[in-house]
Order: structure tokens, then C-alpha cells, then sequence
């Protein structure tokens, strides 16, 4: 964890943010696969993590803004779990660490709360994303489940975002950390990506390479030969030649920060010529994209400028016809690039999604609801200390293809006999991670081959 005036600086924050009232945290607790006894990895929720530094189960906490208190309660471990577990530090040695010396037992928040609504106090929370704290707030506050994501705070939100949106040197030396690891995860899987081995083979590689580095994974891998399926968690397929492997995955370190990249490479020694005609458009609108982060920039923008490289690109090979511009407008590249071109990232490699993309993403402002554009999570103006991916790519997603070329869509701006040609492809992206800096951004982590040529060389 960070030092203890980290914690107690981002708390008294939010004193200054919010006028009254009590901010509740609950924790994660542990979740079982299939009995008690045989929980999943363990994860604490990354806002309680972001404000309390604590990565254990059974936990809550509330910063009370009327009182001037932080508590956290919860409750130390039995002899019966020390035989388990092995000797622990006490809840209160574990909270002194990140400033916090009021501690209870958990039992007792009950009666916290319950006292704090005979007086008639505000209580914030968090629109929850677990079926536990779901049930928490029924059992604390009387909030049917059903409605507590819409009676969530929007005053707490808006004081998460405004503080983890912007981030810390010291979090930025996390992410990059993640992201280097996140680097050598990658490299590892080029160094290897062969015919004949089995997408899961590459998978444990890459995930060795996060356990080694001292953290785990940021989030389930994709490694794929069918990058057309965007969230493609099957690692099952043998690789075969002529095919493209894409590679989605990230480190996360102990402190819980995430690095995010992707990476498309040949299962061959060189990439086919139509598959290195595709690369390059996909890569000419990653760089336009790149070269266009700075401060004040709306990430719209960005996002329509990779779009329009994209259709561009396509247009020249003879997959789309027409205006470009126009093209865009209409979402009709939104056949070869459903998704955003980035996203916020940090504690959580979406950032703060379960708190809402547009508060995050959007600054408040509502979203499209054009296929492709919706998809868009990041659109506000870029500011110092953001942390964004740039990921722009081209998918041939066959379904999608029969679907629009069924019902004519577009038939104005795409050739679909070109396209249809093309239904075996694939999809392919490149993924890097920057911070906006105060004249333009940095890139995050080391470096790892992008061009089609540097990609072939690791594979010599």
C-alpha cells in the first residue's frame, strides 16, 4: 500500500466535495466457485481500495462528514482461521497503515447506520455491481436490490470520479510498472506464437509472466486466432498456419494498478499480404489517434479521427466506397470498427465502470446511440493525469456482414462483395497505454513491436 497520508489525503477530499451526510463503503468479500471454502481469486472493490488501501475480505468502512470520522469496521481473525491463513497483522495494526485508528466490529455498523437515519442523515453509497452488497444495502438501509443502483448517490459519485478520474505520480509509477509487466507478457507470446500449439498454451505463458512479476492478471486474457470476436475468452484452438493471433491481456500489481495492451501477430514467420494490407490501416489510425492526445482534446475527437483513417484505409482497398466523411457520420465504419478507439484506466482497466461511463467517460453528458459510437467509453476533453488506452482496430465479423449486407445498410458507402470475400480474415489491434501530460502525453510502460515488420522480427 502507499503511505498512510495517500489514504488520509484522498479521504479529507472528499470532506471538501460533499457538504454532509455519511459515505458508505462496502468491501468485497470473498467469492466462492463452487463451496465456501474454495473462493475465486480475491479482489477488493477498487473505490474502497482507492480510499482505504485495505485488500481484505469482510470489510466496510464510512467516512462520516458531519462528525469528522473515518471507521472502518470489521473483524479480526479467529484462532480457527489463523490455523488456516498463519499469523495476521489485527484490523486496527492494518488500518493504523493507512491512517484510520477508529476501528469496530462489523456488527456494529448496523447500529451506526441505523442511528445515522433516526436523525434523518444523508447516507451515500455507490450504485452496487455485487449480488453481496446488493443484499447489504436491503440489510442496512431497507433498499430493495432492484432499486439500488438508481437511489446510488450521484453526489458521491461525481467525488470518486472528479478524484480517481485525475491520476497521482505515485499511481502513475504503478501503472507503468503494470504496463511493462503487461509489455513482457506480450513479447513472451510473439517470442512463442507458433503452428501446432493450443491457445491455451500461449494463455499460461502470459499469465506466468503476471504471477512472476508479483501481481496476477488485470483481467480475463484474450488470446485468440478469431480476433473478429472483441471479448474472445475461448482459448481452446489449435494455431494454425495462415492465421493471426491477437493478444489481449494486462498485469495487474499488488497495489492493485492495471496496464492493458493488445498485440496482433502471425502464427506464420510473415504476415500474408492482405493480412499486412489490413494491419497497416489499422496502424495508420492508431497513430492518428495517437498523435492527437493532449490537453483539450475531446476524446471524441480522437475516436472520429481513428475512425476516419480507418475508412479511408478501407476505401482504398475497395471495402468502402464514397465520402468518408460522410461514411463516418453515417456509422457505416462501424461494420470494420464496432468499439470505442479508449478507455480510462487505473484501479480498474475500465475505470470506475460500474460507476457509470457517463459520469467517467462523459463528464455527465449523455452518449450515443449510434451502433459503434455507444460503444465509445471515453468522449470528454483529455486532461493532465488521465490514463487512456488508444485501440483502434479492423474486425470481419461474419454475422455482422450477413446482417448489414441482409438488410442493405450502408450499401451507399461499403462494397459488400469485396467484403464478403474477406469473411474468413479475422480482426486485428495494437493497444497502448498513455497519460496525458500538460503539452500532450506519454507513452506507458515499455514499448513492444507495432509495425508489421518489427512484429515478424521477433518471430526470426
Amino acid at each position: 500500500m502507499f503511505e498512510a497520508s495517500t489514504y488520509t489525503s484522498r479521504r479529507k477530499r472528499l470532506y471538501n466535495q460533499i457538504d454532509s451526510g455519511l459515505l458508505l463503503f462496502l468491501g468485497n468479500d470473498e467469492s466462492p466457485m463452487n463451496y465456501a471454502d474454495n473462493p475465486f481469486h480475491y479482489r477488493q472493490d477498487s473505490t474502497f481500495l482507492y480510499f482505504f488501501g485495505l485488500s481484505y475480505a469482510g470489510l466496510a468502512a464510512v467516512v462520516d462528514i458531519d462528525e469528522g470520522r473515518d471507521i472502518v469496521f470489521g473483524d479480526d481473525l479467529t484462532v480457527e482461521d489463523i490455523v488456516w491463513m498463519g499469523t495476521q497483522p489485527t484490523l486496527a495494526e492494518r488500518c493504523r497503515k493507512v491512517g484510520v485508528t477508529d476501528v469496530r466490529p462489523l456488527k456494529a455498523l448496523t447500529n451506526y447506520l441505523d442511528d445515522t437515519r433516526k436523525k434523518k442523515r444523508k447516507i451515500h453509497f455507490l450504485p452496487p455491481y455485487r449480488a453481496e452488497h446488493k443484499i447489504s444495502l436491503l440489510q442496512l438501509l431497507a433498499i430493495p436490490p432492484e432499486d439500488s443502483a438508481q437511489k446510488a448517490s450521484r453526489e458521491f459519485i461525481q467525488a470518486v470520479v472528479e478524484q480517481r478520474n485525475t491520476k497521482t505520480e505515485e499511481e502513475i509509477v504503478q501503472i507503468d510498472k503494470a504496463v511493462t509487466t503487461t509489455a513482457d507478457m506480450h513479447l513472451t507470446a510473439m517470442k512463442m506464437v507458433r503452428p501446432g500449439l493450443l491457445e491455451s498454451q500461449i494463455a499460461a505463458a502470459v499469465h506466468e509472466v503476471a504471477l512472476a512479476a508479483g501481481g496476477n492478471l488485470a483481467f480475463p486474457i484474450i488470446a485468440t486466432v478469431h480476433g473478429e470476436t472483441l471479448h474472445n475468452h475461448y482459448h481452446g484452438n489449435r494455431l494454425q498456419n495462415g492465421q493471426m493471433f491477437l493478444l489481449d491481456a494486462g498485469a495487474e500489481t499488488a497495489l492493485g494498478y492495471g496496464g492493458d495492451l493488445s498485440s496482433t501477430m502471425p502464427v506464420d514467420d510473415h504476415f500474408t499480404e492482405r493480412q499486412r494490407e489490413i494491419y497497416d490501416v489499422s496502424l495508420k489510425s492508431h497513430d492518428a489517434a495517437m498523435a492527437m492526445l493532449a490537453p483539450g482534446t475531446p476524446f471524441r475527437d480522437v475516436h472520429l479521427t481513428a475512425c476516419r483513417a480507418i475508412a479511408a484505409g478501407l476505401k482504398e482497398l475497395g471495402f468502402m466506397k464514397g465520402d468518408v466523411d460522410e461514411a463516418v457520420a453515417a456509422g457505416a465504419h462501424a461494420l470494420f470498427f464496432p468499439c470505442g478507439t479508449g478507455h480510462m484506466m487505473g484501479l480498474d482497466i475500465h475505470d470506475m465502470e460500474n460507476l457509470g461511463e457517463k459520469h467517467v467517460g462523459y463528464g455527465g453528458q449523455e452518449k450515443s446511440t449510434q451502433f459503434g459510437l455507444k460503444s465509445l467509453r471515453l468522449a470528454r476533453p483529455l486532461e493532465p493525469g488521465f490514463v487512456l488506452t488508444v485501440e483502434p482496430g479492423i474486425y470481419f465479423i461474419p454475422e455482422l456482414i450477413d446482417m448489414w449486407k441482409g438488410e442493405g445498410r450502408h450499401a451507399e458507402f461499403i462494397n459488400y462483395d469485396k467484403v464478403e470475400s474477406y469473411k474468413d480474415f479475422g480482426g486485428l489491434r495494437n493497444e497502448e497505454c498513455y497519460v496525458i501530460t500538460e503539452d500532450g502525453s506519454r507513452l506507458l510502460g515499455k514499448p513492444i513491436p507495432k509495425r508489421w515488420q518489427d512484429v515478424e522480427a521477433m518471430k526470426s
